[in-house]
């Protein structure tokens, strides 16, 4: 298996990831209030996905995730496509991808100190799929031989597509790390990250420490980074200390934006500077974080914040 981080970390000290891809589709005028979350625009608006995958590329991104986080083959089913026709789907949304970058690597401009971007994958958790907030919580119905069956077709379709690397993200449950860690075993050509969501500066959604997690998976070789997203970043640092104390491997961090989200009345709250998410950027670099981009409430802005930080310092 080729390790398609290495080239980045070799000459850059840093990959940028992508920000929230369902910010900014929702910032562009989409109505997300669906099941289906982002994935319902792989049937409506393809297009616009491609050219949100192709503007976080230009704001300074080495790597898009693709918009399968919520696209599951049931799901996708239960909206009246035969099962064909959502592998079909989910295929596409790593495709949409793949066509960004190929647009944006083809203007000699975009390669100029800049390596050819990469595509992953993305591996939602289970709970994403049932819509009802136990992605956060890592409280499942389900145990891990039950998670392993559930999520081994859509892993399958993800594994074969030509994308670099499967993004395992947003993992609130031990559980599911477990059955996910069986997944990449059965995939051995297959690159992987694992990223949590966590609760606190030490533990996962579900309350299991999240060195366990670490732990669980970094002796796989396939499995080329380890860290957090969808998270606060008031905890980065911390779980960055967390990972840095279990693993070699370099450290994966895409946090939220800062702002709090308020259940009882459907909104966010507190505010977004860019600039602010790019200076914490720095210093989660210092501390060890090797992949950095951000998840929700970033956009492009905040990723084009986190390229000027190492432009002028590569590595930090």
């Amino acid at each position: 298996m080729d390790n398609p981080i290495r080239p980045f970390l070799e000459q850059q000290g840093v990959l940028i990831l992508d920000g929230g891809l369902a910010t900014e589709l929702e910032a562009r005028g989409c109505d997300l209030s669906d099941e289906l979350w982002s994935a319902r625009l792989l049937l409506d608006a393809p297009d616009l996905i491609r050219q949100v995958h192709y503007d976080y590329l230009v704001a300074g991104a080495d790597c898009v995730i693709s918009a399968s986080y919520q696209a599951t083959i049931p799901g996708l089913m239960a909206r009246g496509l035969t099962e064909a026709e959502a592998i079909a789907l989910l295929a596409l949304s790593v495709e949409l991808a793949q066509q960004a970058r190929d647009r944006f690597w083809a203007e000699p401009a975009h390669r100029v100190a800049r390596l050819r971007p990469l595509v992953a994958a993305s591996v939602g958790p289970y709970g994403a799929a049932l819509a009802d907030g136990s992605e956060y919580s890592g409280n499942y119905d389900l145990n891990e031989d039950e998670l392993l069956v559930w999520h081994r077709p859509r892993w399958r379709v993800l594994a074969r597509s030509s994308a670099d690397l499967l993004a395992c993200e947003t993992i609130p449950s031990y559980p599911e790390t477990l059955a996910l860690r069986r997944l990449v075993v059965e995939s051995p050509a297959t690159a992987a990250w694992f990223s949590f969501s966590c609760r606190d500066g030490h533990h996962i959604s579900d309350g299991t420490p999240l060195a366990d997690c670490v732990a669980a998976v970094t002796e796989i070789d396939q499995v080329v980074a380890v860290g957090v997203n969808c998270t606060a970043p008031r905890f980065i640092p911390s779980l960055i200390e967390e990972v840095r104390a279990v693993t070699a491997k370099p450290i994966v961090v895409y946090p939220n934006s800062g702002e709090q989200y308020d259940a009882v009345h459907n909104r966010w709250l507190g505010e977004s500077v860019p600039a602010e998410f790019g200076t914490y950027s720095r210093e989660w670099r210092k501390m060890g974080a090797a992949l950095i981009g951000g998840c929700c409430r970033t956009g492009p802005n905040h990723i084009r914040q986190i390229r000027d930080r190492f432009r002028w310092s590569r590595g930090g």
